[in-house]
C-alpha cells in the first residue's frame, strides 16, 4: 500500500468524548482505517492499564502511554523512559511538606502517598476508569516509574519546575499536574515507532486536543486538533476538525481523505 498512513490518536477528549464514551462514527472510522491498510495507534498520557478496555474494543496493539514515556509497538515494549528516581523521592519529601499528595505510576498500577486526599479523588474521578490509586508510600521504591502525578492547584507547580529540573510538569486537571522525564513527550514516543516502521513523514497523522499533545500536533506532518481542544492545541495543529460529539474523528479523517 504506497499511500500507507500511521495514524496516532489522543484518548481523553479526542477518541472519548467528555463523559468518556466512544462515538459510534469515531469506532467504525478506526475499524475503516484498518480495513484500508493503515496502522492505528494510540498516543495518551494515561498509564496502559487506564485503558485496556479500549484498546481490545479498538483492537489496537501499539500505543504510546505516559506521554511518550512507554512505548508499545504490535505488542511488544520497545521503549521505556522512566523517572529519575532520587529526585523523585526528593520532590516527594518536598510535596508532603507542602500538602501536596503524590501518585506513583508504573507499566502495572498506581500507588498514593497518602491514604487518601480529595484533590485525588476529585481529578482521577474525571477519568471515569473504575479505579483510584491504594496506598503504599514506598510504591517508588525499586521500581522503573514512568510517570507521576503532583496534586496542587493552578500556579503551586511553579516552585517544583524550579526545582526539579529532572521533571516536566503538564497541568492535565486544575488539581493536578503529570510528572515526566525533562524533554518527554508524545513526539519523542512516536519517534521511537517511526523509527521501527519507516513510514515517511507526509504519511503520518495525529488527533489531540489538550497541552500534552502540542509537540505531537506541531511536529507531525498532518496534527489535527479537535474542535473542542485547548487553544493552544489548535494553533499548534495544521487542521482543525468538528468536536468529539459532532464526528469530529470521522471528520478530520475525510479531511485528510484517509476515508471517503
Amino acid at each position: 500500500m504506497t499511500n500507507k498512513h500511521i495514524i496516532f490518536f489522543d484518548i481523553d477528549g479526542t477518541l472519548l468524548d467528555e463523559e468518556k464514551k466512544l462515538p459510534k462514527s469515531t469506532k467504525d472510522a478506526i475499524f475503516a482505517l484498518k480495513e484500508k491498510g493503515h496502522v492505528v495507534a494510540i498516543a495518551t498520557g494515561r498509564a496502559p492499564f487506564m485503558y485496556e478496555d479500549l484498546r481490545k474494543e479498538l483492537e489496537i496493539d501499539t500505543y504510546i502511554s505516559y506521554n511518550g514515556q512507554y512505548v508499545v509497538l504490535n505488542g511488544e515494549v520497545i521503549y521505556t523512559n522512566p523517572l529519575h528516581s532520587d529526585a523523585l523521592a526528593s520532590l516527594t519529601e518536598e510535596a508532603v511538606s507542602r500538602d501536596h499528595p503524590v501518585v506513583f505510576m508504573d507499566h502495572q498500577d498506581m500507588r498514593a502517598n497518602v491514604r487518601e486526599h480529595k484533590y485525588i479523588k476529585e481529578s482521577i474521578q474525571t477519568l471515569k476508569i473504575g479505579q483510584f490509586p491504594t496506598h503504599d508510600p514506598e510504591y517508588n521504591k525499586g521500581r522503573a516509574m514512568y510517570q507521576s502525578l503532583l496534586f496542587c492547584t493552578e500556579g503551586e507547580e511553579v516552585f517544583y519546575e524550579q526545582t526539579y529540573k529532572q521533571f516536566d510538569f503538564i497541568r492535565w486537571h486544575p488539581l493536578s499536574v503529570d510528572v515526566i522525564p525533562t524533554g518527554g513527550s508524545k513526539a519523542n514516543g512516536i519517534k521511537k515507532i517511526i523509527d521501527k516502521l519507516g513510514i515517511p513523514s507526509q504519511n503520518q497523522a495525529a488527533f489531540g486536543d489538550s497541552l500534552n499533545d502540542l509537540e505531537m500536533l506541531s511536529q507531525i506532518e498532518k496534527g489535527v486538533a479537535m474542535g473542542n481542544g485547548h487553544e493552544k492545541a489548535k494553533q499548534a495543529a495544521k487542521y482543525v476538525t468538528k468536536s468529539v460529539e459532532e464526528d469530529g474523528i470521522l471528520h478530520g479523517l475525510q479531511m485528510l481523505e484517509l476515508l471517503d
